[in-house]
């Protein structure tokens, strides 16, 4: 008797790659749109001596990047997963 994995066995992950990779993008273009809506703010702030909303934009402006380059490396590690997946 062979014991032997059964690849047919998971349906749907071509679907499941769709969906991640869906909601990753919809996050990336989000975190995008929020960093250029903190720079302009920050840059505002600055020019007009708020020190405090400027503060406040630039946080947000760090907190987006960070949420994009998370973002962009999620799909990237979710291809690699799938692909690592399917060589089994």
């Amino acid at each position: 008797m062979d014991v032997f994995p059964d690849f047919d066995g998971l349906e749907g992950i071509g679907d499941l790659r769709e969906v991640i990779g869906a909601l990753l993008t919809f996050v990336l273009i989000t975190a995008v749109l929020m960093l250029i809506v903190c720079a302009i703010a920050w840059a505002i702030a600055a020019a007009n001596g708020n020190h405090s909303a400027a503060t406040k934009a630039r946080v947000g402006a760090w907190t987006a990047l960070g949420a994009a380059v998370l973002a962009g490396g999620g799909v990237a590690w979710m291809n690699w997963l799938i692909g690592l997946g399917q060589q089994l």
